[in-house]
């Protein structure tokens, strides 16, 4: 049904917004915004684990923590405390160090100390606050009895002996994918994070879409294309826009330095369309880039087999083929056919190829309803 208007509704009222200080800079922000949000919105950076801006907070990790003056309690989880009018937040003060300090402590006692040879060295966030803390260790370390799980999927590696429980796997495959199909098992120094029962990922209702890979911040979930061909810092990642369909996801193809090999596909958050979302084809399906079966060359069949020819040879021929066509049966006889899987540009192109050169009307795209 149509709600029909009087014309004399009244504009909605504007939000109001909050004024609050942090480290001694005044900024406004919404009534349902974070003090991590506001803090962001200032530059001024917070640590955080189990953050991830695309979830839910969850509070997991406790390395946010800020001081707020004249609170019940003085120290709070960014992530997830509300802002006040009249709050004043202090996010480096030897309180606030010792308290993200004991946080992370407190994580490393479960967490192995294999960096050297960890597939995530130099794009562990972990390992980046714990040298941003001077922590080289934990007082209460106990090492850990699990390792890496057996699953025969050949896309997503689980290693549960670096997991940190911030649960961000668990909450994007809920939140944003809607699989549910990891969750927490186990309660304490027991705690793992895995399917139901004990099962595969194969035997799930996991999409492979690799989500997770991309949210955890330790080396708890890897690719395992990539497990072994490349460190963070001989990677060269370039930006790019997903082949496989018309939504045209941003991605970096992940490549060696040395090598010149593509060893793995990332994404970005922040990026537009996707949001650094991908599915399973974006992230995992590359394996044909140097696949020894993928064509490099043109072909031209020759007596009844295919042989390499170089693409003047190729588009004289195609030229000479649609001209032969045109003439024997007029502009109507020639069609083209578009991609989703072409950009906008190319499929304008094509359009304009079939009506302006071709002559040709009979247009059609493979993406048409």
């Amino acid at each position: 049904m149509i709600k029909k208007t009087t014309g004399l509704e009244t504009a909605p009222e504007p939000i109001k917004k909050i004024r609050l200080t942090i480290d001694g800079r005044e900024v406004e922000a919404g009534p349902d915004q974070t003090i991590l949000q506001a803090a962001n919105s200032l530059g001024i950076r917070i640590p955080t684990l189990c953050h991830d801006p695309r979830l839910e907070p969850f509070s997991a990790c406790r390395v946010c923590m800020v001081e707020v003056e004249n609170a019940r309690k003085p120290l709070a989880t960014a992530c997830s405390a509300l802002v006040q009018d009249g709050m004043v937040v202090k996010t480096d003060t030897p309180k606030v160090y010792e308290a993200r300090r004991f946080a992370l402590e407190l994580i490393l006692s479960d967490h192995p100390l294999d960096c050297m040879t960890c597939d995530k060295c130099g794009s562990c966030v972990l390992q980046d606050l714990a040298y941003e803390y001077n922590l080289k260790g934990s007082r209460f370390f106990k090492e850990p009895d699990r390792g890496i799980v057996p699953d025969p999927n050949t896309m997503i590696l689980r290693d549960d002996s670096k997991c940190i429980l911030c649960g961000r796997c668990v909450r994007i495959c809920d939140e944003v994918e809607q699989a549910h199909a990891l969750d927490f098992i186990n309660r304490g120094f027991q705690t793992v994070v895995g399917p139901a029962y004990g099962q595969t990922l194969l035997g799930t209702s996991c999409e492979f879409c690799g989500q997770c890979v991309s949210t955890c911040p330790v080396g708890a979930l890897r690719e395992k294309q990539a497990e072994g061909k490349g460190r963070n810092w001989q990677l060269d990642k370039v930006q790019t826009v997903c082949g496989y369909c018309g939504v045209g996801c941003n991605l970096f193809l992940n490549v060696h330095k040395k090598t010149g090999k593509l060893v793995k596909v990332t994404s970005q958050v922040g990026t537009v369309p996707n949001d650094g979302n991908l599915c399973i084809k974006g992230r995992f399906g590359y394996d044909f880039v140097h696949h020894p079966d993928r064509l490099t060359d043109p072909l031209i069949k020759k007596n009844g087999r295919f042989e390499k020819a170089t693409w003047d040879e190729a588009l004289d021929l195609v030229a000479g083929k649609f001209s032969e066509i045109k003439s024997k049966h007029g502009p109507q006889g020639i069609a083209c056919i578009g991609s989703a899987r072409c950009t906008n540009e190319e499929n304008y192109l094509m359009m304009k190829f079939a009506r302006a050169v071709v002559g040709t009307n009979s247009v059609d795209m493979c993406a048409r309803t």
